[in-house]
């Protein structure tokens, strides 16, 4: 395979000028501080100096691993997920400790986190909008049977899996309710963006198979995402009191946005010259319904996903920020929340019993969803082959897993550990999908010579 000189210098200059700059010795200063005799080594230290080489060195090497993946049969989201790993102590920090630690210190993290979260709102609200409820007519019956059924089993193996896990893997002060009711959650998420990619990128996002897969998705995010919000109203609250207000505050505004936004919305005709006054009401809603959920106690990430499926019943707003908002979204601030996620992981701690801890929740997880979903399509009347194959894309967690582990370990629900297997399990699952249809299309044709 022949790589091209521009994918390797992606990769190769960030991390030489990372090298240089590791080797000046100088206390960082305040940008306002600077003075325009400074010297250049003093600027290099700077907040927003470390900022811009932090962004150059992620958004290059996951650029390039994404490339490389796709080269190999993957979609390149997976590449920038596992780019933004490698990028924490998993490898960069062991091979070469300085140098991470330099470029990702500490206290030069807070505006990272912060940019990658608001990359995140920004993903949910176009996943939102993606959520396209039309494509459930006719398959209604179907689409929730499949959906709930792919939910369901996986969520009973993550609760028995708790079982075993609670005792050496939840935080201090984590009860077991909340630790098992996590532990299914994590193990029900179907990462609709990213099915829809692999469904395009193989040419099935238009048959029959295609939206069911996206039918069944889009309403097994919506329950999983439902259940999620319970657990962090139940864990950032002091009592079942706050719990009920904060859901309660939620349904109500959940409320006003289908009944009330989105048939509003979706009766709004758009004219090209008003297109740029409408995507900023639209990022303007994003951000209200982001901040209400999280005044309301249970997350900004909600708001942002009720805000996308205001939009979703008008397809010209729709399409408008799919070409507009989800490029910036997913090449410029979701490599930065990968990273982050990298940087989260903690690799002093493992023992080599989460080996095969790792390998368990990794079969759990696959049996839980394709079985489930195998299941149920088959109870429906769906061929024994298609329902292999709608198994396994239901198998696909990605991006979706990522965002509900992160908000897991932000809210103390899971340590290090189990963060990290987890993590894993995402990536791996979500790679796995690829290859498994290849197979059981391999053996379908086989079977009919």
């Amino acid at each position: 395979m022949n790589v091209p000189w521009r994918y390797l210098l992606l990769v190769v200059v960030p991390l030489a000028v990372a090298v240089l700059l590791t080797r000046i010795e100088a206390p960082s200063l305040p940008l306002a501080n600077i003075q325009p005799g400074a010297a250049a080594h003093d600027t290099l230290t700077s907040p927003l100096s470390r900022f811009l080489m932090q962004l150059l060195v992620v958004l290059c090497i996951a650029k390039g691993a994404g490339w490389l993946l796709r080269r190999l049969g993957q979609p390149a989201v997976i590449g920038e997920m596992a780019a933004g790993l490698l990028l924490g102590p998993l490898l960069l920090g062991a091979v070469w400790p300085e140098g991470q630690a330099w470029l990702f210190a500490p206290e030069s993290l807070g505006t990272l986190g912060l940019v990658s979260q608001l990359g995140v709102l920004m993903f949910l609200f176009v996943a939102g909008a993606e959520l396209e409820l039309s494509t459930l007519q006719g398959r209604r019956s179907l689409a929730v049977l499949v959906s709930h059924a792919g939910i369901a089993l996986p969520f009973l193996c993550g609760v028995l899996l708790a079982f075993a896990l609670h005792a050496e893997h939840a935080p201090a002060g984590v009860g077991f309710g909340s630790f098992a009711l996590f532990m299914g959650v994590s193990l029900s998420i179907t990462a609709f963006p990213v099915l829809l990619r692999i469904l395009t990128d193989r040419g099935i996002a238009h048959t029959d198979l295609g939206r069911i897969a996206i039918a069944c998705a889009a309403l097994g995010d919506a329950s999983a995402w439902c259940l999620l919000a319970v657990i962090v109203a139940t864990v950032q609250s002091t009592g079942w009191g706050g719990a009920a207000l904060s859901l309660v505050g939620t349904l109500v505004l959940a409320a006003a946005v289908l009944t009330l936004a989105r048939p509003w919305i979706s009766r709004r005709e758009i004219r090209p010259e008003l297109e740029g006054r409408s995507l900023i009401w639209l990022l303007l809603l994003a951000l209200a319904c982001a901040l209400v959920t999280e005044l309301l106690g249970i997350h900004a990430l909600f708001g942002a996903f009720l805000a996308g499926i205001a939009v979703s019943g008008n397809a010209r707003l729709r399409q408008l920020l799919i070409e507009r908002v989800e490029p910036f979204a997913i090449s410029l601030l979701l490599p930065l929340f990968f990273a982050m996620t990298g940087l989260r992981l903690r690799v002093d701690g493992w023992q080599s019993s989460d080996l095969l801890l790792g390998a368990v929740v990794i079969v759990v997880a696959t049996l839980g969803k394709g079985v489930g979903t195998w299941l149920a399509a088959r109870s429906a009347g769906m061929p024994r082959t298609e329902a292999l194959r709608l198994g396994a894309l239901m198998n696909t967690r990605g991006l979706m897993e990522l965002i509900v582990l992160n908000l897991g370990y932000e809210l103390g629900l899971i340590g290090d550990r189990l963060f990290a297997v987890l993590v894993v399990m995402a990536l791996v699952t979500t790679a796995m999908t690829g290859p498994l249809l290849d197979l059981i299309e391999w053996r379908a044709a086989r079977n009919r010579h």
